[in-house]
């Protein structure tokens, strides 16, 4: 089960499941919640209901698809570096996932600076997406986690056509097609966690 900000991030998370974790790609189904996720701001009881809801929502949307829920991956972006109010956001927000979702497991995609920022880890993917594309070299093998906006960076550096957040997705795919997935260039401390995350379903 997916939930996310929007339907372009559930797309890119789904891509990065799909290759860090194939076991599961072949024989589970990727589903989304369509509520967005707003938790990064919220703390104590405003957290807990939230969770809570997000949660409730996953088991019925489990039980309406007749199916096992085997996991739970929530997504939002930081919009901040991976820093020690990261450590503290990100910590709180998976203790409460794991209170609340005791029964099955739980991976949090808390993205710094935001989901692009871990698409630059893939830049090889992009001219696959838009033969034009080519990032700046400037973002090439960096600590994506500390790139200001990394989105706003790739409107204004990949080229023509000028990239959209609706082009997230392909990039996300072509790294994953071009096995691209799991050997990043560069590094994002967000990202590692929540790779970690995934490998810690067993």
């Amino acid at each position: 089960m997916l939930a996310g900000e929007d339907q372009n991030d559930c797309q890119i998370l789904a891509e990065l499941i799909r290759a860090h974790r194939p076991d599961l790609s072949d024989t589970a189904k990727l589903v989304r919640i369509n509520d967005p996720v707003r938790l990064r701001r919220k703390s104590g009881t405003q957290l807990a209901a939230a969770v809570q809801t997000l949660a409730g929502k996953a088991r019925a949307k489990a039980l309406r698809e007749r199916a096992d829920l085997l996991g739970f991956v929530v997504h939002e972006d930081l919009d901040g570096y991976a820093d020690a109010g990261y450590d503290r956001i990100r910590k709180a927000l998976a203790d409460e996932l794991a209170r609340q979702c005791p029964e099955f497991r739980t991976a949090l995609a808390l993205a710094a600076w935001e989901s692009e920022s871990w698409l630059l880890l893939f830049p090889d993917a992009f001219p696959h997406v838009r033969p034009r594309w080519k990032v700046p070299a400037k973002l090439l093998d960096k600590d994506t986690g500390r790139i200001r906006d990394a989105k706003e960076e790739l409107k204004r550096g990949l080229g023509l056509p000028v990239f959209r957040e609706s082009d997230g997705p392909a990039v996300a795919r072509a790294a994953l097609t071009r096995r691209l997935i799991p050997s990043p260039r560069g590094g994002n401390r967000s990202y590692d966690d929540f790779v970690g995350d995934l490998a810690g379903w067993t």
